[in-house]
């Protein structure tokens, strides 16, 4: 919908004067014969020439007003709508992120309880190791006593010697076998260890997180860590950890530092909501706050200190409210009802005081209504329709102490019915005296 009042470059509350006269230095600007090698003039004299139809009539520009205020408060609610599906979507995200930590949460307690499952198995071999070292230990002595009983004689030599080959080769028998499996097992491993690259931090954090540019610098941020506290001055300060092992590391390593040092997120914001709240100039004066209802059938009361036409007054957590969101705010603008008297400019009231020729001409004191009552003024003499006196501190306060202006417009108004006396000195000016 087309703006009217922005086409002939007015004002909404402008009056008829005002906009023939934005008319008037339009047509002229825009007139098609003075910009030939326009080729949409045409079109914007003729759009322009519409708008000043609807506008100078009062009962168009009354239809076309509320038209226009229908059109605006469609757009709002179409606004609104956008804001609540946006804060809808919103609300999802937070749920499909909480979902995944609390997924990556139970991967982590599955880890843990597989690293800790791992450990214990470690821990049982090493005990067996070590029970066989003693086992082997014990042994040792009562060989080594055999060789001393059998000196007695050569044949006992002899028996002993052999006794002690076969003693030889019956414990080489076993050892050999282990060492046997222990090469095979050795040269099992080996092609697999060389085949199977172990994952960089970079990886594993993709593997888990995706591929975001979050996880990745989380990745590379673990990694100088890891690497820092791995070595201090060029030595190991531990043996490194299994490759089995390493993925649950940096897991865990990453889980602690997100619940370590970083912040939790403040919770975010639901939409705003806009309203708007039609006040009278005597509301403006009175500073006082009005009820205006919003759609959802709340009603709520906008303070006016300070505020004129178009100033937005913002009601802080009187917005919409969703959960697990912080309660948005309240956006008033404040419109000024249309008055019939008088026309509000910033913290300016402007009213129009209609004076006869002689008073323009001689100059003259009388009182003009304003808004808080009758207004005492002086008009000088030789005054002008295009001419205003400015009487301070009988405007709009401005929630700094201070007021604006009543502004007295002129306007020189001839008789209702015509003076012979006027009119023969008027021809005389014009036309000169004859005798």
């Amino acid at each position: 919908m087309r703006d009217f009042y922005s086409i002939l470059g007015v004002k909404r509350d402008a009056g008829a004067d005002e906009i023939k006269a934005a008319w008037r230095t339009k047509a002229k600007s825009i007139h098609p014969d003075q910009n030939r090698e326009d080729p949409n003039a045409h079109n914007r004299f003729a759009e322009m020439g519409r708008a000043y139809e609807v506008l100078k009539d009062p009962a168009k520009r009354s239809r076309y007003d509320q038209q226009r205020s229908k059109v605006e408060a469609l757009e709002r609610e179409q606004t609104i709508m956008q804001q609540r599906n946006a804060a809808r979507e919103a609300a999802e995200k937070a749920k499909i992120a909480k979902a995944n930590a609390e997924r990556i949460l139970a991967e982590l307690a599955q880890a843990e309880a597989e690293k800790a499952k791992a450990e214990a198995a470690k821990a049982a071999e090493r005990a067996k190791a070590t029970k066989a070292k003693a086992s082997a230990s014990a042994a040792k002595p009562a060989a080594d006593a055999e060789p001393a009983k059998a000196t007695s004689s050569p044949d006992n030599n002899a028996a002993a010697s052999g006794s002690t080959d076969a003693g030889k080769s019956q414990a080489s028998g076993p050892g050999s076998a282990q060492g046997a499996a222990g090469a095979t097992a050795g040269e099992a491993a080996g092609p697999q260890a060389g085949s199977a690259k172990p994952e960089t931090p970079e990886e594993m954090v993709s593997h888990i997180f995706g591929d975001s540019p979050e996880a990745a610098a989380a990745a590379e941020t673990l990694k100088r860590e890891q690497e820092a506290s791995d070595i201090n001055d060029g030595i190991p300060l531990r043996t490194p950890a299994p490759s089995i092992l390493a993925p649950i590391e940096l897991l865990s390593s990453f889980v602690r530092r997100l619940r370590g040092t970083a912040p939790p997120p403040p919770p975010e914001k639901a939409p705003d909501v806009f309203a708007e709240a039609v006040v009278a100039i005597s509301d403006l004066l009175e500073q006082k706050s009005v009820p205006i209802t919003l759609t959802d059938g709340r009603e709520v009361r906008v303070p006016l200190s300070g505020a004129t036409d178009g100033h937005v007054v913002k009601l802080r957590g009187q917005g919409l409210k969703f959960q697990g969101l912080l309660r948005g705010d309240l956006a008033v603008t404040v419109r000024i009802l249309r008055s019939e008297r008088f026309l509000v400019d910033g913290y300016d009231i402007h009213a129009v005081l209609p004076i006869t020729l002689e008073n323009a001409v001689l100059g003259c004191e009388t009182d003009v209504e304003g808004p808080e009552g009758p207004v005492k003024v002086t008009v000088p003499p030789w005054s002008n329709s295009d001419q205003s006196i400015r009487v301070e501190a009988l405007g709009l306060p401005d929630g700094n102490g201070g007021r604006g202006a009543l502004v007295v417009e002129l306007r020189v108004m001839l008789w209702e019915k015509p003076d012979e006396k006027v009119t023969d000195l008027m021809r005389l000016m014009r036309e000169g005296l004859y005798l």
